[in-house]
């Protein structure tokens, strides 16, 4: 590193992966806590010599070696350190003065400090001492996945017939070649990876994720204990909830749950997308949800949550990151947390490739209120679109146009449905039906005097 790439650093200040330390003749304890955290987070960059503002203090250069001596003594001593983590000491000059770059790899096993596990959080470290926080972070250092962890005792009795069956004609609604439709429940099982063989023990049975997919409810309690997700609307109680669903049942059905409940509340408004007419509500809802479902850790007791309020939809979930902070398209390296339930996912069209979830957010949520759309990964993942909950302007050309988006979706409209699209009251509605009826834009349904279509639109229920 040289003074250049020293200064980047020092003006981005500290962080979850950069940390300033003072430093006299030898380290203070406060340095090896952050050793430690770094060791057990994502790795980074500790430079001896810079104050918490930036100011270049540097260390003397005749301490440096003893600085470096020590550092790697305490770092060997079984007493301090368990295990003992690896760092790579480097000078760096900076105008005249000596800093001490200690670069910390993210290690592969959980690290203690004098007997205590620190994390970093930010640009704090974090005692580590709840269960739970240290069940996470040994779930983060594993490099298998959970969902494929085997449950020997499970058999095709845990798992309902129906299901099965939904999945491969979903499979086949969207490839009619698709080899699923050829293939018998434990053959079709065995492809989907949902029956495995641990090729380390021998171990094999039905795993994780089929339990999650394909399971009855009784046996994903037992298999899943902490598996739920929360869905709130808050949008007239503020304190408490105007309505709330908690789903703990299979996956198939939960994403089905959950989406409907988010559309319920949520406004429906058309865009145009390379000229074609799209729902921007059903797109984000299909992204959140499918990301709510497929990029979980199931494992952890952080139980998932759905919200929608005045701020948009925002949905939090547990985590196995090694990043943590705010994710963009130009930095975004999508990676699997549970590659076979995404998978079949895939299979049976609820999800796309890898990381086109995250580009349809960006997109649709412009579209949608004109805002971006923001996630953060870490422990926990959170995303939220915010939600332009009014038409776009109370003229009757924005009045006509959600109208007509409408139409074109149902063939007709009602008072109620314009309301509920546009996201003010039925009376607002009904002034809205009047005023395009006077204007010679909509006229009532033949079949159904409650019901409204376009006039010049071709027949009364179909709107052209």
């Amino acid at each position: 590193m040289d003074q250049r790439e020293l200064e980047t650093h020092i003006r981005a200040g500290k962080g979850i992966s950069t940390e300033f330390k003072r430093c006299g003749n030898q380290p203070e304890m406060d340095f090896f806590e952050t050793v430690c955290s770094f060791a057990n987070r994502q790795g980074g960059n500790i430079f001896l010599g810079v104050e918490d503002d930036g100011t270049v203090l540097g260390v003397s250069r005749n301490a440096a070696l003893g600085i470096k001596r020590n550092i790697a003594n305490v770092l060997n001593n079984p007493k301090v350190f368990r295990p003992a983590p690896l760092v790579e000491p480097e000078d760096v000059e900076c105008d005249g003065k000596l800093v001490i770059r200690v670069w910390v790899p993210m290690g592969p096993a959980v690290y203690s400090y004098k007997g205590v596990i620190y994390d970093r959080l930010a640009d704090v470290d974090a005692k580590i001492t709840g269960v739970d926080q240290i069940s996470l972070l040994y779930l983060r250092k594993q490099n298998t996945f959970s969902e494929r962890r085997i449950y020997r005792y499970v058999g095709m009795e845990d798992l309902r017939p129906d299901l099965l069956t939904r999945m491969r004609q979903m499979a086949l609604a969207r490839k009619p070649d698709h080899p699923w439709g050829s293939l018998g429940d434990e053959a079709m099982l065995r492809s989907a990876k949902l029956y495995a063989k641990d090729r380390s023990t021998g171990e094999e049975g039905f795993t994780l994720a089929a339990v999650l997919l394909l399971g009855n409810d009784d046996v994903i309690g037992d298999v899943c204990p902490a598996y739920k997700t929360d869905a709130v609307c808050r949008l007239a109680d503020t304190d408490r909830y105007d309505d709330r669903l908690v789903v703990r049942t299979n996956l198939i059905e939960a994403y089905d749950l959950l989406s409907e409940f988010a559309k319920k509340h949520l406004p429906d408004k058309f865009v145009l997308d390379r000229n074609v007419r799209k729902s921007a509500r059903d797109i984000i809802v299909r992204e959140l949800v499918s990301n709510l479902l497929i990029h979980r850790e199931y494992l952890s007791p952080f139980p998932a949550k759905l919200v929608i309020d005045s701020d948009g939809i925002q949905t939090e979930n547990a985590s196995r990151a090694l990043y943590e902070g705010r994710i963009t398209l130009s930095d975004f390296n999508p990676m699997p947390k549970n590659p076979t339930i995404a998978d079949v996912f895939a299979n049976i069209g609820r999800a796309e490739e890898l990381g086109s979830g995250m580009r349809n957010l960006d997109k649709f949520s412009r579209l949608y209120s004109g805002r971006v759309a923001t996630l953060e990964d870490g422990d926990v993942f959170r995303a939220c679109v915010p939600v332009a909950r009014t038409v776009a302007g109370t003229g009757q050309d924005a009045v006509l146009e959600l109208a007509i988006s409408i139409i074109e979706r149902d063939g007709s409209l009602t008072t109620s449905e314009l309301a509920k699209a546009g996201d003010v009251s039925v009376r607002t509605g009904q002034r809205w039906v009047r005023s395009l009826l006077e204007s010679g834009r909509l006229k009532a349904s033949a079949g159904d005097a409650k019901r409204y279509v376009l006039v010049g639109g071709g027949s009364d229920t179909q709107a052209t």
